[in-house]
């Protein structure tokens, strides 16, 4: 946390070295957190930038507790960001409205409840983020507040503007449609 509070003083006294320092310290992890939401990387570095813009621009407000760190704050600024960009894009794309997002799979909640051991699979972490990103738009947005983001269901409907029913039904298709991904990929494997 030291390090944190020296950096941000020395952003507060323009100094240029420590702008760069903090974006090459941050931006991996907040790009990886931008690429969760918008499924695509061009939007994801709009994402990553906008959301610098508003963590410089907040920077004299952060306040350091005890349970929480500068990381965790900028995280919170990006995702909002993150979801704020899917609001705004929806209006052409149509991405977020949740209620209004057609089934693009028919996958019971009866299926085979599999469970994968994710280390022990011939998967490696960037397929796995890669079928995220390639969720729908609203399936990978509730996905990752609830599970990167730890939210609860009504969290995410007071986020999204939509029904802990809706949020709940969104989690389960994303998951069954993760589920059926992996399945393929690891049958795939197999094959050879």
């Amino acid at each position: 946390m030291k390090e944190d509070l020296a950096l941000i003083k020395d952003i507060l006294n323009n100094r240029s070295k420590a702008l760069e320092a903090l974006y090459d310290r941050f931006a991996p992890s907040l790009l990886s957190l931008c690429f969760r939401y918008a499924g695509n990387m061009q939007d994801a570095e709009d994402i990553l930038h906008d959301g610098f813009i508003k963590i410089i621009k907040n920077l004299p407000d952060f306040k350091p507790r005890p349970d929480g760190s500068l990381e965790a704050w900028m995280k919170r600024i990006m995702t909002n960001t993150a979801l704020n960009f899917l609001r705004d894009h929806a209006k052409d794309r149509k991405q977020l409205d949740l209620d209004l997002i057609q089934d693009r799979i028919s996958l019971s909640a009866d299926n085979d409840p599999v469970e994968f051991d994710l280390a022990h699979l011939p998967i490696s972490q960037d397929q796995i983020m890669q079928m995220i990103a390639a969720l729908p738009a609203g399936y990978r947005t509730v996905f990752n507040l609830y599970v990167f983001e730890e939210y609860s269901h009504k969290e995410i409907c007071e986020k999204l503007n939509c029904t802990e029913s809706n949020s709940k039904s969104q989690l389960s298709k994303a998951r069954a449609v993760l589920r059926a991904r992996i399945s393929e990929t690891v049958n795939i494997y197999n094959i050879k």
